[in-house]
């Protein structure tokens, strides 16, 4: 199954950016909808790629925006505020307009651990905007990533500004187990996707080679940057309450929604992982291997030459 013209719901964002260039190199005719056209300038120079101005919420814009597109792939999601909206409405609205224009082919990005009964809102919402794809009748493929990693992330890249400005962080949620992936493996597992059909009607836990606390992480990113932090890991009750603090405070880097998030490991099981290497031919890439080269403007030059040195870059 050939696709040339694909709309993607969410590619002006951290996921979106990266599946747009693969398509792009296999000149695949690309509609990025984003409601400021010019925080897509990297979308901008694809040539195959028109970014438009458009409410994706409203669905006679959706209407207008999936005319002629052969598959659709959304990507929206948020960590905080509007979950319903976002997670649920949206995919409902996104289904009715394939419907309307005849597009069958749906590819969703959802989260995993999504459960319908999940532990936060996030994960209750997601697991909602999964059951409106799985019962759209389309032929849907659902991705349910745990933390992704790469160049852009909010994720590393967070902990690296973090560490560089406290010398001690107290740590929500430290035993937190998460098997972070790859932006690139989930670009490419997505653009893989699109025209196998072992693919139509399946779902896929999406994950990394490695298992690491929260506060493993958090470490390595200390030590690849060359900071000292003293990092003091809080227990349950502590987590909640510093979750309940920065919940009020401007950027909101932590909410108690987050905090019962965290309560479920984000980790694949072999099954999962199983399932993954038979459909799909790619590399699991390391996050020892990526994170030092992204995370450069952390690190002092010297310390950078060196782990360029030693990834053959």
């Amino acid at each position: 199954m050939k696709v040339n013209n694909v709309c993607i719901i969410g590619g002006s964002g951290f996921v979106g950016g990266h599946i747009a260039h693969l398509l792009a190199a296999q000149k695949i005719n690309l509609l990025v909808p984003t409601r400021h056209r010019e925080r897509a300038k990297s979308l901008l120079v694809l040539p195959t790629a028109d970014v438009v101005e458009a409410d994706i919420h409203n669905p006679a814009e959706l209407d207008q925006l999936l005319v002629g597109m052969e598959a659709v792939i959304n990507l929206v999601g948020i960590l905080n505020g509007n979950f319903i909206s976002t997670h649920v409405d949206l995919p409902k609205k996104i289904v009715a307009a394939c419907k309307r224009n005849n597009i069958s082919r749906l590819l969703h990005v959802s989260a995993l651990n999504a459960d319908v009964n999940g532990a936060s809102a996030y994960l209750r919402s997601k697991g909602e905007g999964e059951k409106v794809i799985i019962e759209s009748g389309l032929s849907t493929s659902i991705f349910r990533p745990s933390v992704i990693f790469g160049p852009g992330d909010s994720f590393l890249n967070l902990f690296a500004d973090l560490v560089r400005r406290l010398p001690i962080l107290p740590l929500a949620s430290p035993n937190a187990k998460l098997q972070p992936i790859s932006v690139e493996n989930v670009a490419q597992i997505i653009v893989s996707s699109l025209s196998i059909p072992a693919t139509f009607g399946q779902s896929y836990d999406l994950c990394g080679p490695n298992i690491y606390t929260l506060k493993q992480l958090v470490e390595y990113v200390a030590s690849i940057t060359g900071h000292d932090l003293s990092i003091i890991g809080l227990n349950d009750s502590l987590s909640y309450l510093q979750a309940m603090i920065m919940e009020i405070l401007p950027g909101k880097l932590m909410t108690r929604d987050n905090y019962f998030s965290l309560k479920v490991d984000s980790v694949c099981d072999c099954t999962a992982m199983n399932k993954l290497e038979a459909v799909f031919d790619i590399h699991a890439a390391e996050l020892e291997e990526v994170a030092p080269l992204y995370l450069a403007h952390h690190i002092p030059r010297e310390r950078y030459n060196d782990f360029r040195d030693r990834a053959g870059r």
